[in-house]
């Protein structure tokens, strides 16, 4: 039988990092993908993973070209994935009464979405074909109701949502199956700026398990940790006014020259 084989971008810290040891532990080969390719192959030795287990592929998600051919260099020296995580995100806060801001939220949406439908393209075919695999967008809790400041964020993140919706419905008569992953805050780099509260925050390596056991079981979607689940679904039913309301004074996402 052959070892399952698992793909993620994102792989060179935080979320992205937690998921491919978890994977790595549970038996899986790694192709990891990062533009810190050295990072990775640091992470790798300290983690102990052989280097027959793994490979590693250099990639901007925010090309289309660039994550395209990573997709097909894995295609060609590994093969077709069990599952591909398409994990590689940012968040910026934004502004846009400032020109610049715009173009911030143009990197977003290309990192976020166009990134993450050019993660899975190269697979798609070949899943359908084998008729198994999983396709994993990375979404969020903010992808469920806007934020002052996270515009860019929440609408990327609510696209996610509804992409790997669109997805599902379209692989599921070719035996694969599509997960959404919406996480809460977890201690990685990317929220560790953040200037407001966390509720409910996470250690990678706990979101990771979770996430694991999710996706093995091919759940539809799940947020993670679950009690942020129940606080998005209470924000989501708020009328518009008292949501306002609760908001106003909200401390923002910082902006990328602050």
């Amino acid at each position: 039988m052959t070892t399952p084989l698992v793909f993620i971008t994102g792989a060179s810290s935080g979320i992205g990092q937690a998921l491919a040891l978890r994977f790595h532990q549970a038996g899986y080969r790694l192709a990891l993908v990062a533009r810190r390719t050295e990072e990775v192959k640091t992470w790798a030795s300290a983690q102990g993973v052989s280097a027959d287990s793994y490979e590693i592929y250099s990639a901007d998600v925010a090309v289309t070209d660039s994550i395209v051919a990573a997709g097909q260099a894995c295609l060609a020296r590994q093969g077709v994935p069990d599952v591909v995580i398409a994990n590689a995100g940012i968040s910026v806060g934004m502004d846009t009464a400032v020109r610049g801001d715009i173009d911030v939220m143009a990197r977003t949406f290309a990192t976020n979405n166009i990134g993450m439908a050019a993660t899975f393209q190269p697979f798609v075919d070949g899943m359908a074909q084998r008729g198994s695999g999983t396709l994993v967008g990375i979404g969020s809790v903010a992808g469920i109701r806007g934020l002052p400041g996270h515009g860019a964020y929440c609408a990327s993140k609510a696209a996610v949502i509804s992409y790997c919706e669109s997805l599902r419905g379209e692989m599921r008569p070719h035996g694969v199956r599509v997960v959404t992953i919406s996480p809460g805050y977890i201690d990685t780099p990317l929220t560790q700026k953040n200037r407001y509260g966390m509720p409910f925050l996470m250690q990678p390596g706990d979101f990771a398990d979770r996430a694991f056991r999710a996706i093995t079981a091919g759940v539809s979607y799940r947020v993670i940790p679950w009690q942020m689940g129940v606080v998005a679904k209470l924000l989501r039913l708020l009328p518009n006014a008292v949501f306002d309301r609760v908001l106003a004074g909200r401390p923002r996402k910082r902006r990328i020259d602050e």
